[in-house]
This record gives structure tokens, C-alpha cells and sequence, in this order.
């Protein structure tokens, strides 16, 4: 049997620093913390719930990110 692969690790990063930043510039701030990615959702969007490592995820209203949660 194959081992279980280790995820690769995080960012030592707080989501909360995102929140209240414009969008693009969080992003590329993100980007360039090491997030391997982002991805802005639009306030109440339908997303699916799987865990990813490495993923930053913003809700975006009026351009300026007003969550982030990591996965």
C-alpha cells in the first residue's frame, strides 16, 4: 500500500490581515506570502466545501475583500 502524501504546508499567514483590503492588492499580497491559491467568491456564493492546502479564499463585496478563511 502507497503512503498517505503529506500536504504541502501553509503560509504562516492570519486570513484576518486580508479583510478590508482592496481585492487585486490582496491577492497579490497572498500571492506573494505563498498562498498557491486564491480565489475571490462574490458574498453568498455556492462553493464547494473540500479542504485544499495551500488555497486562500476571500469574499469580495464593493472590491474589498470581507472574509477570508484558508481551505
Amino acid at each position: 500500500m502507497a503512503p498517505i502524501p503529506t500536504p504541502p504546508a501553509e503560509p504562516q499567514d492570519s486570513p484576518d490581515g486580508y479583510v478590508g483590503l482592496d481585492a487585486a492588492e490582496a491577492e497579490r499580497l497572498a500571492r506573494q506570502r505563498g498562498w498557491s491559491t486564491v480565489r475571490s467568491l462574490p458574498p453568498g456564493a455556492i462553493i464547494t466545501m473540500e479542504y485544499r492546502a495551500g488555497r486562500l479564499n476571500f469574499e469580495v463585496r464593493d472590491g474589498r475583500v470581507d472574509r477570508a478563511w484558508k481551505g
